[in-house]
């Protein structure tokens, strides 16, 4: 109604309401003055973290590290699985582009230091990160990394824009969903295991290649060992009460099996050529080490005799591992000591050592061992045996470096671990949220575990 009745109007009428107004009005219609720039302050503090992506790497001995805006991420060696880390605090100096970037192994806890310095580096030969390195051999920064066990690592590093991940503010759809989905696995280049033998859960023997999987004995078996070509199982039966057992040897292709040795025998191993088999027999009151050529298992050799022996495996073409109560022996095929290794030394101060079950080798790496083995827990923390009152765990040791990581958590049942022929994964058994045993696989370093088997006991061969 107001509108229209200022419609109605004179224009001369809206001229004369308009001069009637007071003086105020007219003041409040004039435009205001730009206001005045307010007095600068002082310059806003410089961040002490050099905000863009580098990586930092070196020879002798090869290692890359990769360091974000949160500071240091992930620690790489070739032929050990990757370090993460967690970022801490920021060091800067003011008198010269030096940074340091505290940190720690997310796996052990220990402390990790990386030094920046800008200024041109040609200490690493070759950049190994990417495939396309800058066209000369400088880079901008110089870099070490210091870790409590691994050791003092120096190099080069250069800003990696390229690598940098995709920053987006605006989310979408295809992003939420991401989110969902689980983390990408952090090992790419691993081989799956073509050929595999396990106990099934009715505890009968399966010898699986590719997709055909073969029941090679319906009763119960033990100490399994599969060829490293995939086309042979060896296994050990009970067939009478009492301490003699069969050796047994399976052939796939033509699934015959066939008896390599009746005796008290167990633990059998092939070589890493497969031309050799490794057991322990009972012999004058001790277990001792033989070895025997399938061909002519008559013809075995006594090789080495001692207290409390246990039979790991091979650790390469001329040794096998092996243990007595004190620690790890390395026994050469001659029967000499090569190496010992207290039991003490590979778990620390934190497990209380009730028995070994399995120790592997890594078969890419020989520095790095896989331990399965049960402990006596601490007072307040309750064994998954009630009946032994002990719990099994895994570890990954590094000999060189003392580097130990526990692979399981505690109150996980996790027995019985075996690498994968290109040492990137580890299997073993455990038990679901419904108690119900299977083989599980997990990457080296810890991440991406899932259900392989249903079944226990898994060995590898091809």
């Amino acid at each position: 109604m107001r509108i229209s009745l200022w419609s109605q109007r004179s224009p001369l009428t809206a001229v004369l309401a308009l001069l009637a107004l007071p003086v105020t009005s007219w003041a409040q219609a004039q435009p205001a003055p730009p206001p005045k720039k307010p007095a600068m302050g002082p310059p806003a503090p410089q961040s002490t973290h050099y905000p863009i992506l580098l990586l930092a790497f070196g020879n002798d001995p090869n290692w890359s590290l990769r360091l974000g805006l949160k500071g240091p991420e992930r620690l790489d060696r070739p032929g050990y699985p990757p370090i993460p880390l967690e970022p801490a605090d920021v060091t800067h100096e003011a008198a010269a582009d030096t940074w340091t970037y505290h940190a720690k192994d997310s796996a052990t806890g220990a402390s990790v230091a990386v030094h920046l310095t800008r200024e041109a580096c040609t200490d690493a030969v070759t950049d190994t990160l990417t495939t396309t390195p800058p066209p000369t051999s400088k880079y901008a920064f110089r870099a070490s990394v210091d870790h409590a066990q691994v050791g003092t690592l120096k190099g080069c590093a250069r800003i990696a824009t390229e690598l940098f991940p995709k920053i987006n503010n605006q989310p979408d759809e295809e992003e939420d969903d991401a989110k969902k989905k689980p983390p990408p696995p952090t090992i790419t280049n691993f081989k799956s295991p073509v050929a595999v033998a396990y106990l099934s859960n009715t505890r009968q023997l399966v010898f699986k290649r590719g997709k055909v999987s073969r029941v090679v004995s319906p009763q119960p078996s033990s100490g399994l060992s599969a060829s490293h070509d995939g086309k042979r199982l060896l296994f050990t039966a009970d067939d009478a009460p009492g301490p003699i057992r069969t050796l047994y040897q399976y052939d796939f292709d033509t699934s015959a099996k066939h008896e390599l040795l009746r005796a008290n025998v167990r633990n059998p191993f092939w070589a890493p050529d497969d031309k050799k088999i490794a057991f322990l027999k009972w012999d004058n009151s001790a277990w001792s080490l033989w070895t025997m050529s399938p061909d002519n298992p008559q013809a075995g050799t006594n090789i080495f005799t001692r207290e409390g022996l246990e039979l790991y495996g091979w650790s390469d073409d001329h040794a096998l591992l092996g243990s007595n109560f004190e620690g790890l022996l390395w026994i050469s095929d001659d029967g000499n000591i090569q190496q010992q290794l207290p039991f003490q030394e590979i778990l620390g101060s934190g497990y209380h050592l009730a028995r070994i079950d399995y120790a592997r080798v890594n078969p890419a790496n020989p520095d790095i061992l896989l331990i399965s083995f049960w402990y006596v827990p601490p007072a307040g923390e309750l064994p998954l045996d009630k009946h032994e009152g002990n719990s099994p765990a895994l570890l990954m040791y590094e000999i060189k470096s003392k580097r130990r990581v526990v692979l399981t958590p505690v109150g996980t049942w996790a027995e019985s671990g075996e690498w994968s022929r290109d040492g990137l994964q580890i299997f073993f058994t455990g038990t679901d949220s419904s108690k119900h045993a299977a083989t599980y696989r997990m990457f080296w370093d810890g991440t991406s575990l899932q259900k392989f088997a249903a079944g226990t006991g898994l060995v590898v061969g091809q």
